[in-house]
């Protein structure tokens, strides 16, 4: 039996319709940077699914009745409630978004000249090691090379790399091994419980903290009931507090699986660190118990952090990516297999291999997509994992050339969903016509979200 989304919709939103010349005009005055578009002039949005879902009826009741006091809210109570039942970490702190957890969290575990080693930083994850004079040094396993294969944990880190940096002469500059749970940054794929349970043995052997980043902790235990043997009876909770109990601490942006607009938090098990986390939070985010969110964002995550677990609305969500991929499958565009639950991600490389890297293939699809159909997404390839010179040259691409279509939670409809798929098959018949690009500006770090472009003629 096909699933189908565990809830009916009582409200919605005019979503706007533009003609090719009106989109066309609207790139260019952002530069051709989808990051720059007016909301207004987008038609389907999958640039992100962080704080883009829809709320439920209990999310917005929960809103209503939030107590607004400074210090030891109600909302509070319940937010903690949440994370205590979820997570076990005798620490928890609330911050306004995931970035701010990072930084909060970093600046308290690694000092100049320190290394992060991670499965897959990703973008502000990176920035922010960093900027505290830090490398974050990404280790994916062997099977995420290939995007081809149905590998089920292409997520996970390599493990054999990571023992060699925690045993060689660079082991003692280590600071963190963080986890992303799923692999945002390589293909939206799962880790594995055993990759996990890996991780807590190494760091324990070398006495190197360990660190989740669970931004998308209820989907990452939704495909391990899926995919990874002995857990085939497990619910996602059960999963996922599993998860939660290896680690030393967690950030998570509660934007994704809290299903919230906004929210984060950090939590961990050592005093000492989450002294030190407490007083950078009271000092640039807000007092301890509201952590720069408004009382009724707390309330709405911690609705959220219930709702998310659901194993009907995850088999919802999950079907609904799956249906998705073997629409843009049949449009005769490949996709980072197998096919994640937040996002999709589109092999531009492979679409378009007229176009090189120093010219972003992948940028050139996120960008005829915006001007064929209306839709907005945005390239994960040499455009925002390249290496650039002074002069914004490429000097070194990225391995893989991608496009992330992000799904926003009880957003958009298979209809719209078959739209996306129409305006690629559109683009897959006549690849030669896709325009290049070249960057005329951008910063040093970054860059994606503030660059501008120019456009190239097509080659065909």
């Amino acid at each position: 039996m096909k699933s189908f989304p565990p809830y009916r919709i009582q409200v919605v939103k005019d979503i706007p319709i533009t003609t090719r010349a009106e989109r066309e005009q609207a790139l260019a005055r952002a530069g051709y940077n989808a990051f720059n578009l007016p909301a207004d002039a987008v038609t389907i949005d999958l640039l992100t699914d962080s704080g883009t879902g829809a709320v439920s009826a209990a999310q917005e009741a929960a809103a209503a009745a939030a107590d607004r006091s400074y210090a030891g809210s109600e909302s509070y109570y319940r937010f903690r409630a949440a994370l205590d039942e979820l997570t076990g970490f005798e620490h928890v702190f609330p911050v306004h978004q995931g970035r701010a957890a990072e930084r909060v969290l970093f600046s308290a575990t690694l000092s100049a000249g320190r290394i992060s080693l991670s499965n897959t930083h990703f973008d502000t994850t990176r920035a922010n090691v960093e900027l505290l004079g830090c490398e974050a040094r990404d280790l994916p396993c062997p099977e995420a090379a290939d995007l081809d294969s149905d590998e089920p944990f292409k997520g996970d880190v390599d493990l054999d790399a990571l023992e060699r940096t925690l045993a060689g002469p660079e082991g003692d500059r280590v600071g963190q091994v963080l986890i992303t749970i799923t692999n945002n940054g390589g293909g939206g794929q799962p880790v594995s419980m055993a990759n996990l349970r890996a991780v807590r043995a190494l760091c324990d052997r070398y006495g190197v903290p360990f660190f989740l980043d669970a931004a998308r902790f209820a989907e990452n235990a939704w495909l391990v009931t899926r995919r990874e043997p002995g857990y085939g009876g497990h619910s996602p909770a059960e999963v996922a507090r599993e998860a939660f109990g290896l680690a030393d601490g967690c950030v998570a942006s509660l934007k994704k699986d809290a299903i919230a607009p906004m929210g984060a938090f950090i939590g961990v098990r050592d005093a000492e660190l989450a002294r030190r986390c407490e007083v950078n939070i009271i000092a640039t985010e807000g007092f301890r118990t509201y952590g720069g969110l408004a009382a009724h964002d707390l309330d709405r995550v911690a609705q959220g952090l219930r709702e998310v677990l659901d194993p009907n609305y995850l088999r919802a969500r999950a079907g609904e990516a799956e249906q998705l991929a073997g629409l843009v499958n049949e449009a005769g565009v490949d996709i980072v297999r197998p096919a994640g639950v937040h996002a999709l991600y589109l092999n531009a490389g492979r679409l378009l291999p007229h176009i090189p890297p120093h010219e972003f293939p992948g940028h050139s699809l996120a960008c005829e997509l915006y001007l064929a159909g209306g839709i907005r997404c945005v390239e994960l390839g040499s455009l925002y994992l390249g290496e650039f010179d002074e002069g914004h040259n490429l000097v070194a691409p990225a391995p893989f050339e991608l496009v992330r279509m992000a799904l926003p939670r009880r957003t958009y409809t298979r209809a719209h969903y078959e739209y996306v798929a129409d305006v690629l098959a559109d683009i897959a018949k006549h690849p030669e016509r896709v325009a290049r690009y070249r960057v005329a500006d951008a910063p040093p770090i970054l860059r994606h979200f503030k660059m501008t472009m120019e456009q190239l003629p097509a080659r065909g």
